[in-house]
């Protein structure tokens, strides 16, 4: 059982696809009653794309850039010391430097990495993955192999969905016109897919995303291509009688062996929406792919593609049955909610003195009242300390520290009780360890 609430500083990518995977991370470590900070790296993307209207020679691009990657990792660290957080925890492509990591260590402050990358594409991974003392994954052989060539043990973490926001939804009329359609697909223009989707031929089709080439699919290209928010996501997912679910590729074979499975496949089941999905290595461990029970319908070919997409078009019954066992599943084995407990057990195990602070934590720190001064002895009673508590939503066994943090994260007028224990907490900076 983890203590709560913990401590924890969460690093988010400046971009990317990793981006929303990072918040809904947070979302899910709040509901679990930890105190959680985030560094807003998408904050500083603005100063990385200026340095691209620069016009000046790549090697001084470079240059430029690495000092501003040094800055935000300066800015990561100085929140790690202000935070003192139990963990921290960096999603695939955070602004995270090895000097930073490094410095980390230094201070005792555990470091975990999830990456939810394809680690063929991103070999970024060989330079990093030994400075993280945990570093989570979302494929497993070859890859845990290839980590242990640079000393590094994998644990396997799969993707997830958030069920409070990847849910059904009832669209207006209009927004099922806007975003409904007999099949669609949401998602970047890769190489397979641009192939994949100039060749599909059927009926009321639509494709949503950005990086796609307009003359290609004219008619069937959404918004010229614009990126779609979450928001609209999940609109697309419910209005939508089939949702294509084709797993990104650098080459334009349309159809491609691939081992790890994408959050889409997690978000579209909580939704409760029907998708076909390729083929995957890992996907049988997560959903029952075959039989009368099966949960998703998969594919392994554009003609199986074109045929099973036509054929539950016309089949309404049958797609939402099988939608229904694929959000059931999920909502019960695969939530953010679920992978974040799978995450903080793991470090726990793996490093069995990491919460050695709780053991001695005390609900009630009435022993640092003794040496105040005059007129504040008292201060903390039984009753305003567990008053404090309940309206904070804080179990009784929070740590004084950790009570303090929380305090000065909340913005307004302080009660005098509250004003009296952050006094306390100065106090005994200035006083006593």
């Amino acid at each position: 059982m983890i203590p709560v609430p913990l401590r924890i500083l969460v690093v988010l990518p400046l971009y990317g696809g990793s981006l929303p995977v990072g918040r809904y991370c947070v979302s899910a470590l709040r509901d679990l009653g930890h105190t959680v900070e985030v560094f807003e790296a998408p904050a500083f993307l603005g100063a990385f794309s200026a340095l691209k209207e620069l016009h000046v020679s790549m090697d001084k691009h470079e240059g430029l850039e690495t000092s501003l990657l040094q800055v935000v990792s300066q800015a990561i660290h100085a929140k790690a010391e202000a935070l003192q957080p139990d963990l921290v925890i960096a999603l695939a492509q955070a602004p995270v430097t090895r000097q930073l990591l490094k410095r980390l260590q230094r201070d005792g402050i555990p470091s975990a990495m999830w990456f939810v990358e394809d680690f063929r594409l991103f070999p970024y991974w060989r330079a990093f993955a030994p400075l993280y003392d945990f570093f989570f994954v979302i494929q497993k052989e070859p890859f845990f192999s290839e980590l242990r060539t640079v000393g590094v043990e994998g644990v396997y973490l799969p993707l997830a969905a958030l069920p409070a926001f990847h849910r059904p939804l009832t669209l207006s009329a209009l927004e099922q016109d806007r975003f409904g359609s007999a099949v669609s697909f949401m998602g970047a223009g890769y190489p397979n897919r641009r192939t994949a989707f100039q060749a599909l031929r059927v009926p009321d089709f639509k494709v949503w995303g950005s990086d796609w080439e307009e003359a290609a699919l004219q008619g069937v290209l959404q918004d010229n291509g614009a990126r779609v928010a979450p928001e609209d996501a999940v609109k697309i997912f419910n209005a939508s009688a089939v949702n294509l679910n084709l797993h990104s590729s650098i080459h334009a074979e349309p159809v491609q062996h691939g081992d790890f499975v994408n959050p889409r496949t997690f978000e579209l089941a909580a939704c409760g929406a029907f998708q076909l999905v390729d083929a995957r290595d890992l996907l049988p461990e997560l959903f029952v792919v075959s039989g009368a029970d099966r949960e998703l319908e998969t594919f392994t070919s554009m003609q199986e593609l074109r045929d099973k997409a036509v054929w539950f078009v016309a089949h309404p019954e049958e797609r939402a049955a099988v939608a229904k066992r694929a959000q059931l599943r999920v909502c019960a084995e695969h939530t953010y909610h679920k992978r974040m407990e799978t995450l903080l057990q793991a470090v726990r195990t793996r490093r069995p003195d990491w919460l050695a602070r709780f053991a001695s934590a005390t609900s009630v720190p009435l022993e640092l009242t003794q040496d105040l001064p005059e007129g504040l002895t008292g201060v903390a009673e039984e009753a305003a300390w567990t008053e404090l508590l309940a309206r904070m939503h804080l179990p009784e066994t929070t740590a004084f520290a950790d009570v303090v943090f929380r305090l000065r994260q909340q913005p307004g007028t302080r009660t005098p009780f509250e004003a009296s224990i952050l006094f306390l907490d100065e106090w005994r900076k200035q006083y006593g360890k």
